[in-house]
């Protein structure tokens, strides 16, 4: 029996150096991919991804006149069945939870190995998750020091609103914090009046001090990344 054939991912390639882009938009059809698109700046990206529907995008942080993570989150809001996957210059912690908090399902940094770059793009057309080894061991030990900052206070809350609560204690307001967990603003209301009832607080003053109090909202020690 055959076999019947599978369509190929399609992909959009987003970077605002014309020869990395056309390298990799190159590779990536070699490597049996179907690049539908390519960009080079944030509003071009948005454009092109809304009319040519790809399974992933691969998406560079520092663009030309505008951010590969300002695109991301723009790109997810219209297209959330769309994966990004993140191939950049900048392995730092910032670039890195700046791009998973605009909901980017992978990172890898420039220099990838091909038959790495074509597992990345496989898993997040997949849904999976996929970081890079530069970047994999820091994520780790970002989620572990954001864990162990959080303890066991707040066991009422759910994991979503935790979340919340840290941003709410980092002084950000409602709508900022929709952006950041690529949510609805009126989804993040929910979670605040959520919290509000479990911690037994009236307004988002004593909210700040109380999660502030239990550690939450406040730098890591040493100088470490806050956890979000």
């Amino acid at each position: 029996m055959t076999t019947p054939a599978t369509d190929p991912i399609r992909v959009v390639v987003v970077d605002d150096h014309p020869v990395f882009r056309i390298g990799m938009a190159s590779l990536l059809e070699e490597s049996g991919f179907a690049v539908v698109g390519q960009a080079a700046g944030e509003d071009e990206a948005v454009e092109v991804v809304g009319t040519t529907a790809p399974d992933v995008v691969l998406m560079d942080l520092d663009l030309a006149g505008g951010s590969g993570a300002n695109a991301t989150r723009e790109i997810l809001r219209r297209r959330p069945e769309t994966g990004v996957l993140v191939i950049t210059m900048f392995g730092d912690d910032e670039a890195l939870f700046g791009a998973m908090r605009a909901g980017a399902r992978g990172y890898l940094v420039k220099g990838a190995d091909p038959e790495e770059i074509e597992s990345a793009v496989r898993a997040v057309a997949a849904g999976a998750v996929m970081l890079g080894p530069q970047v994999a061991g820091r994520a780790m030990d970002y989620l572990t020091g954001a864990r162990s900052v959080r303890g066991g206070v707040f066991a009422e809350l759910t994991e979503r609103e935790r979340d919340v609560l840290e941003l709410v204690a980092r002084g950000h307001d409602n709508a900022t914090i929709a952006r950041m967990l690529v949510l609805t603003t009126k989804t993040v209301r929910n979670y605040v009046y959520a919290v509000f009832t479990k911690l037994d607080v009236n307004d988002r003053a004593a909210l700040v001090v109380k999660a502030r109090e239990a550690g939450i909202g406040v730098s890591r020690p040493e100088g470490g990344d806050p956890a979000y």
